[in-house]
């Protein structure tokens, strides 16, 4: 039973209603010579699909079918685009999958559509709000975190045992404090500080200090003898004021200063500084703004066949309606649109914005050609028993997070927003260097989308998790906040899906939703990218 719609548009799917029982494949373009078995547990070989289509081996779930013969050779095509090329001939009812495809190779990065793509700008969404903490430097929260920032990992130990006491001590006599968190790294000392390319972890843990959510409160743990001293990490001029007055000077507790004669005088140095901090950030209350000042991160990550097909296009809808309501939405994870560069320099707002892309793009292909490897290794063997032959399928679903709107900027690694609206973030795909570079760039709230399952969540900023699959959202039932398999069952629309992931982003904003991430406080690491050589 074939679903289409147009090539990475993120527009309802036409689904004919079905018994649980009946064979069901999806379509995502008219164009297409595969579709995907969208049958829990796949189908065994023998099955008759209603249009006559037997299948001649077993199928899993979410992997390809060919629905007319392929010769050997010849472009196999999903979303309307080239996947790759059959290195044997494929009857039709055959199982495809990696071992039967050639990738092609890499789209080139000149002579591109710039800005060919540009649709009607559509009505602004109004009168949308949500309850957030306003911050001197203009910028909104939606929590109220205290974050103690780490010049060196050297220091991490002695912070995590300062910020238990603190959280055990200290943070119930502040009910208006949501958190207390570390942000601890890998970096500091031990590295090429001075390489042009370490510009990049510095420029991440300066704005990773500086994210709304933690209210302008900047508090700073040094050693005292790593590379990354306080005042390279935050030179003056750094840390944002409200008005002309002069900044104060920075709050740097040094663990190896003269006055710290053992270890617990430097947790009682921690606390204390937490404190005066803390009765700041508890003086704060959430006020009515509008959603206008969210900044959303959108990321996937254990990616299947079916992120495509339901999660990403509902998320590419929202992503819509965000930028609509004159929000910032912020997509990344550049190998996994890198095969889709085409798409995005026809959405850029300006030609400075399409080659700006390209220049990041041009970046990311020489830094993985340095490690003798290209975009290919980016897919996991998760992805490919999602369904997910290679990196160019996986790009055609991942791509779709980004929606229709057009792409007003773009940031490279480590770089804090200074524009709204959609924003291309050039990150690596890895979940924690990705959430870790949003983080920096300044998002408040997150959407990560999964379809082989993962329990990924971030201290610092609330996410939102969406299933693509109704079967992992039963399975996963309270770790993800939102099933978007529905739409493969023919529940709901990719709009209506995209509607109600904008009213609950909304009440996660305003902290009267907790996603599950939230719940049971799962935090990822935070992960530098450091392309810099170590010493």
């Amino acid at each position: 039973m074939p679903m289409a719609h147009p090539r990475l548009a993120p527009q309802p799917p036409t689904i004919m209603t079905s018994s649980p029982a009946q064979p069901l494949y999806i379509t995502m373009h008219p164009q297409d010579n595969v579709a995907i078995v969208a049958n829990d547990g796949g189908l065994p070989a023998g099955t008759v699909f209603p249009c006559g289509l037997t299948l001649i081996g077993h199928v899993p779930q979410g992997h390809k079918v060919a629905l007319t013969p392929i010769a050997q050779g010849a472009p196999v095509r999903r979303y309307n685009v080239i996947i790759g090329y059959a290195l044997q001939d494929l009857p039709a009812g055959s199982w495809v999958n990696e071992k039967l495809l050639r990738m092609p190779a890499a789209r080139e990065l000149d002579h591109l559509p710039i800005g060919t793509a540009q649709r009607e700008p559509q009505p602004p969404l109004e009168g949308y709000t949500f309850e957030g903490y306003r911050n001197p430097d203009g910028s909104v929260g939606t929590r109220n975190i205290l974050a103690i920032t780490q010049t060196v990992q050297c220091v991490a130990g002695v912070t995590a045992f300062a910020v238990k006491r603190i959280k055990d001590e200290l943070l119930p006599r502040f009910p208006h404090v949501d958190d207390v968190v570390a942000l601890e790294h890998g970096y500091g000392c031990g590295v090429a500080i001075d390489a042009p390319e370490a510009i990049i972890p510095i420029r991440t843990l300066r704005h990773l200090s500086l994210n709304p959510n933690f209210g302008g409160e900047v508090m700073v743990v040094s050693l005292g003898c790593e590379k990354l001293q306080p005042e390279r990490l935050l030179p003056p001029g750094a840390i944002p004021i409200a008005d002309q007055r002069e900044a104060p000077p920075l709050d740097v507790v040094c663990l190896q200063d003269d006055t710290h004669v053992g270890f617990m005088a430097m947790v009682a140095s921690i606390m204390r500084q937490a404190e005066t901090h803390l009765t700041r950030l508890n003086a704060r209350r959430r006020e009515i703004v509008p959603a206008s000042e969210l900044v959303v991160g959108v990321q996937c990550g254990g990616s299947d066949a079916f992120s495509g097909v339901t999660a990403n296009p509902a998320v590419g809808f929202c992503a819509d309606l965000l930028v609509r309501a004159g929000g910032t939405v912020m997509f990344s994870e550049t190998t996994e649109v890198r095969d889709g560069v085409d798409q995005l320099t026809a959405r850029a707002a300006t030609p400075e914005v399409a080659q700006a892309m390209i220049r990041e793009m041009a970046w990311y292909d020489a830094y993985l050609q340095r490690g003798s490897v290209d975009r290919s290794a980016n897919t996991t063997p998760g992805n490919k028993k999602g369904g997910l032959s290679n990196i160019v399928e996986k790009a055609m679903g991942s791509i779709v997070k980004s929606g229709s709107s057009a792409i007003s900027g773009v940031l490279a690694p480590g770089e804090k927003l200074q524009q709204k609206g959609l924003i291309y973030a050039a990150t690596p795909a890895s979940d924690f260097i990705c959430g870790t570079l949003q983080l920096a760039a300044g998002m408040n709230l997150h959407i990560f989308t999964t379809g082989r399952g993962t329990p990924y969540g971030l201290a610092a900023c609330p996410v939102v998790k969406v299933a693509t699959r109704s079967d992992l959202a039963r399975r996963w039932h309270d770790l993800m906040d939102v099933n978007a398999g529905r739409i493969a069952d023919g529940e709901v629309t990719i709009e209506d899906l995209g509607w109600e992931m904008f009213h609950l982003l909304l009440e996660v904003a305003s902290g009267r939703k907790k996603t599950w991430a939230e719940q049971w406080k799962l935090h990822n690491a935070l992960v530098l990218f450091n392309p810099a050589p170590i010493t």
